[in-house]
């Protein structure tokens, strides 16, 4: 790197400095870029800057970061690639200097009109890779009203060459990154496990009594509606019991045929009907010192009741077409979204079983009455569909928040992962919009569980939970989490004590 002699010492130590920060810390693209821009605005003694990123497939400019008066205005636009002094740098892989901004013919006044903010001059330097420009930093309007130097120019070029190596590390890092993680969670799903994501009270009440009730050889029946997480629940049961280590069996009681049911649970000898050619081993055997988990069991038919009544009270049956009798040390848990009650009123499912079944019986909240639960969900299921549709969503428009936080959710959390999958198969980058997620007849979660249905309110509990996210994932160093969030870290103090942000860890700095 040849440097001139025009640099001062103070400029030189602090462009070291620099470049030793951005090449140590690649774990957020966002969060390293703000770093860049602010470094570069402190360094040459500018009132607010931009970093645009080109699209090539679009030919577009995007202003991936923006800060000063009217930064949080200007992230909205996205620029033609051969449009204003920007796509002049672009176009021509060269520095500008312009200390006349209003009178010089290549500026474009687009932006300027919209956020009402006035550039008198301009620093834009293109951000290079193998001599290909990425991107452009911009550095507007000098302190003091001076003008911009060549001394300026040549601190914010060397600033941006390392910036662009930084930013092409980071996204190799980043992709790699979601690699490792989708791989995890592959080696999850292989178990056959799912992810569970917590953070409402009365999920965290439930989760607490399952640490209590999966201790116990017990049977459990889980209630709940269609969608709300019953199947999570078994799981866990399973997973914090002393069976943990032997098989989880699943059966959906509904998924068959009651011909078919039978010999899925229990079995079948060779011979016993006519596609019976080999014998064959049940659910239930399957799962000898392990848990079956017997999903939609209100729509067990009748006469397999009081077989499955057998096996609760001996341990033991016999398959189909066999009168050797089997015994199995199974755990049984049984889940249901209908009204097993009246059923049981109705003859329909028989009383004995149903006492049985609900020795510990666990209901599972709808989602609309678990509201803090939303936002951990819907960024959960983003960051899983970002990489499957390989497109790099950063987060939701303001106006998706409010419409994600005000819809009922009548599916809960399997429509909620329907919906961000579409919305991220048919969206654009960086943000999921409200029109992306294709929701109708939206309404406001149930009165007796949240009364406070503002926007304002929903918006800030999102607030809540996402900073949380970022403070947690930084290790609550609140200096690197405000870059991540493009914010003060003033601002970011503030949020904490209005938004009542506690650390469980008591790391905050």
């Amino acid at each position: 790197m040849k440097l001139s002699n025009s640099i001062d010492a103070e400029k030189l130590n602090a462009l070291i400095e620099i470049n030793t920060l951005i090449n140590s810390n690649y774990s957020d693209i966002n969060a390293l870029l703000a770093h860049i821009l602010d470094s570069a605005m402190r360094l040459v003694s500018g009132e607010a800057s931009s970093l645009l990123l080109v699209d090539r497939n679009k030919k577009t400019l995007r202003f991936e970061i923006a800060l000063g008066p009217k930064g949080i205005e200007a992230k909205k636009f996205v620029v033609k690639a051969d449009e204003g002094i920007a796509g002049w740098v672009v176009h021509n892989n060269r520095s500008l200097i312009v200390n006349d901004v209003a009178n010089d013919p290549r500026f474009s006044p687009t932006v300027q009109q919209s956020t009402g903010y006035k550039t008198q001059n301009m620093l834009a330097v293109p951000m290079r890779v193998k001599d290909e420009c990425i991107g452009v930093i911009e550095i507007l309007n000098k302190g003091m009203n001076d003008g911009f130097s060549h001394e300026d120019l040549e601190v914010l070029e060397i600033l941006a060459n390392q910036a662009a190596i930084a930013y092409e590390n980071a996204k190799h890092f980043q992709r790699s990154r979601d690699e490792i993680v989708a791989l995890q969670d592959q080696i999850v799903t292989d178990r056959g496990y799912h992810t569970m994501i917590a953070k409402s009270p009365v999920i965290l009440e439930k989760l607490d009594i399952v640490e209590r009730v999966a201790r116990s050889e017990s049977s459990v029946l889980i209630l709940g509606e269609s969608g709300v997480g019953k199947e999570l629940f078994a799981e866990q049961l399973h997973l914090k019991s002393e069976r943990a280590s032997g098989p989880f069996v699943r059966v959906n009681c509904a998924a068959l045929p009651e011909g078919l049911l039978e010999s899925e649970l229990f079995g079948h000898v060779k011979g016993a009907f006519t596609d019976a050619i080999s014998n064959r081993k049940g659910r239930f055997e399957m799962a000898d010192k392990g848990t079956i988990f017997l999903d939609e069991i209100g729509d067990l038919p009748l006469s397999l009741q009081s077989k499955l009544l057998r096996v609760i009270q001996n341990k033991s049956f016999e398959k189909v077409g066999s009168s050797e009798t089997i015994t199995v040390n199974v755990r049984i848990v049984a889940a249901t979204n209908r009204d097993i009650e009246k059923l049981v009123e109705e003859q329909k499912f028989r009383s004995d079983l149903y006492y049985r079944l609900n020795v510990l019986p666990l209901y599972i909240p709808p989602l609309r009455q678990r509201i803090e639960d939303i936002p951990e969900l819907a960024l959960f299921f983003l960051n899983k569909f970002r990489h499957e549709v390989k497109k790099e969503f950063v987060g939701f428009s303001e106006s998706a928040i409010s419409a994600i936080l005000s819809y009922s959710w009548p599916g809960n959390i399997r429509e909620l992962e329907n919906t961000i999958e579409r919305a991220c198969v048919i969206g654009r980058p960086p943000y999921i919009q409200e029109e992306d997620l294709l929701l109708k007849n939206r309404s406001m979660p149930d009165n007796n569980t949240y009364s406070d249905k503002s926007l304002k309110s929903v918006i800030n509990l999102f607030k809540k939970h996402y900073i949380q996210k970022v403070l947690e994932e930084t290790d609550w160093n609140q200096t690197s989490a405000a870059q991540v969030l493009e914010i003060q870290r003033t601002y970011l103090s503030r949020l904490i004590k209005e938004l009542e942000i506690k650390d469980s860890s008591s790391k905050a700095t």
